[in-house]
């Protein structure tokens, strides 16, 4: 929605201040113009990835539906889950917690969180990581770098689209003056013409620029942008697994490990030190209760 948004105030403010300046609209529509310009950027956008990029930036659009997946609300679910899977193996031992995390779904412990439980990253990397430390045998710090290195790929992977998509948008501009170079010599073909024509074919020319810029800037790098910020929450995410799990793995109690988890989260979306303390005393509450 805010991207959406993002697009009708673009729109709305360039064309609506050039009708307000006293301008037409007519002459700015230009489908040939359009068909240069967006042409050459999707061939440029073909030449310079591999199939592979290709899939994964047309996978990332539907993602986009949601501008903030990752919110407070469901930062505070994370960190209950993980609290309560560390106070059951604190309780019942490592192996208490295998039937959750070899069977997520069938979990009365997961399902008391659906959101969690409905996102597939963090699903993955939570019952992996899990599943070395049940199985034992590893240093705390052998972990913390198998984790450290998965969030770098996921990282990187996950950079693919965005540089992808922000690469067309860098191009637009020059595209457009492509546009308008053709369209000067277009008009320069026509010597013959008088002065009010030749203005008219030469204003046609400009507004390849014009639509070029607007493209690239306006439209297309804002998504690149867009993508680049719900793969840092994506990232934050992992990164609050990472350090509470590695907190556990050095003998901290659950509510302390937990605690090192919220200090990684942007201050934006941190909850209090309180607010945390209530919301973990009241799924303590619910562990207790089973």
């Amino acid at each position: 929605m805010l991207i959406l948004l993002g697009y009708i105030v673009v729109t709305l403010c360039v064309f609506g201040g050039f009708v307000l300046a006293g301008g037409f609209l007519g002459p700015l529509y230009q489908p040939t113009e359009l068909l240069m310009i967006g042409g050459a950027g999707v061939g440029a956008f073909i030449a310079a990835n591999n199939g592979k990029a290709i899939k994964a930036t047309f996978k990332i659009f539907p993602k986009l539906k949601r501008t903030k997946k990752y919110n407070k609300e469901m930062y505070m679910e994370l960190l209950a889950v993980q609290f309560k899977l560390l106070t059951k193996v604190r309780r019942e031992g490592m192996l208490g917690i295998e039937r959750d995390i070899d069977s997520p779904q069938e979990s009365a412990l997961f399902q008391e969180h659906p959101k969690v439980l409905a996102d597939p990253m963090i699903m993955n990397f939570l019952t992996d990581y899990l599943r070395l430390m049940v199985a034992g045998g590893m240093d705390p710090m052998e972990i913390d770098e198998l984790m450290l290195h998965e969030i770098e790929t996921f990282e990187q992977e996950a950079h693919i689209p965005a540089d992808a998509i922000a690469k067309v948008g860098d191009a637009m501009p020059a595209f457009g003056i492509v546009a308008a170079v053709m369209g000067v010599v277009k008009a320069l073909t026509y010597a013959d013409a008088g002065p009010e024509q030749m203005g008219e074919m030469i204003a046609h020319a400009l507004v390849g620029t014009f639509l070029g810029i607007l493209m690239g800037y306006g439209f297309i790098n804002p998504v690149a942008s867009s993508i680049e910020r719900q793969i840092k929450e994506a990232e934050k995410m992992l990164q609050c697994i990472r350090i509470t799990l590695l907190a556990s793995l050095h003998g901290y109690a659950p509510q302390l490990a937990v605690e090192f988890g919220r200090k990684a989260l942007h201050t934006a979306d941190r909850p209090g030190f309180t607010e945390l303390e209530t919301y973990v005393r009241n799924a303590k509450s619910g562990v207790a209760a089973e």
